[in-house]
Formats: C-alpha cells, structure tokens, sequence
C-alpha cells in the first residue's frame, strides 16, 4: 500500500484537559509523559523507525489553533507513522509555523524520516506547554486511516497535543496511540529494551 496516499489525514478533535477523562493510570502515563515519546518508544522494542506520510505547506484550520498558532497562519503541516519492530504505533500531525523555520530551526523542515521528536529533545532550550488529550471514535479520519493499514480497530483511541518552543519559537504536534499500540497494554504485557 502506498501510505503517501493517506496523506493528509488531518486531527479535527475536541481537545481537553486529561483532568477531564477517567482513563488507566498506565495509558495516562504515555498521554501525559512530557519526556521524548520517541525514546520511550524506542525503548520498548529492538527497531524504531519513522515513516513519512507527508508535509505540505497550509493555512492553519480554525479546530488546529493553539496557543501561539493561529488561524490562517501558514504552517508546514507534517505527518508520520512511528513503528516499533514494524508494529505501527503512533501517527503524529506536526504544524510548524513558516515563522518558526528561521536560523537553525529551517533544519526542521527537511527531516525526512527522521524523528522530530529525537531533534527538538536534543535542544536545551526546549519548552513544552500544556498537553491536551482527544478520544478518536471509528468515524475519526485516523481510525479510518489505521483501518486502512490492516489494524484490528479498537471502539477508540486517544491522543495528545501539546505546543513545543525552541529558541522562543513555537511548533505543535500531536499524536494518536494507534491500535493496538504499546500504551494501550498493561505494564506487564510490555516488554522492555534496553537503548
């Protein structure tokens, strides 16, 4: 399957405060973990990689403002899938504002397969702002998109959101825990790699 053809399957969502939502103290620590999701990722299984679906440049949609982005500001939208042994784990939507690939940050609009996550970590002056979390029912565009890549699909699957700043400039990405995804198994079912 092509996956590029996937692209862009966009996040419209009811965003909230995880204060809201009753759910599993081992799911909420992967919705809440405010640490690099792609060396948590990497340290559960002997394979990480990234796949690119796509990025296109975009105005902004109304239900994806944010903080310091918003409406109609253009934006590099990105979108990846993070596999672990070949198991997809999490599709990620990015929107890097135009204004925020200047200096050093323009890197981050060439990325390719590499983790986005595994860069902004590696920058001391990284923030991160308040996470928000969304329940994606079946009817969701990244439920359908997980149905098309084979995935036995849950009743739902949750998201995050947040809002990174690196050097004073502001990026945001979000994330679904697809299917059957490692954050979905009790603690005990998940076995462990050392990196």
């Amino acid at each position: 399957m092509n996956l590029q053809s996937l692209f862009p399957v966009t996040l419209s969502n009811h965003w909230q405060s995880p204060k809201h939502c009753n759910l599993p103290d081992y799911l909420l620590s992967w919705l809440l973990d405010s640490n690099s999701l792609t060396a948590r990722l990497k340290s559960h299984c002997q394979r990480f990689r990234v796949e690119l679906l796509g990025q296109s440049i975009e105005a902004c949609h109304q239900h994806e403002t944010f903080a310091n982005i918003k409406a109609g500001e253009k934006v590099l939208v990105r979108e990846v899938l993070l596999y672990c042994d070949e198991k997809p784990q999490v599709f990620a939507r990015s929107l890097l504002p135009l204004s925020s690939l200047t200096g050093a940050e323009q890197a981050l609009a060439n990325l390719g397969t590499q983790s986005l996550g595994q860069v902004l970590f590696n920058n001391p002056s990284l923030k991160r702002e308040t996470i928000e979390v969304a329940l994606f029912d079946l009817n969701s565009t990244v439920v359908k998109m997980a149905q098309q890549l084979n995935l036995v699909s849950q009743d739902e699957l949750w998201g995050r959101r947040s809002v990174f700043v690196v050097e004073n400039k502001p990026l945001m990405v979000a994330e679904v825990f697809l299917p059957r995804a490692i954050a979905y198994q009790q603690p005990s079912a998940v076995r462990r790699y050392d990196v």
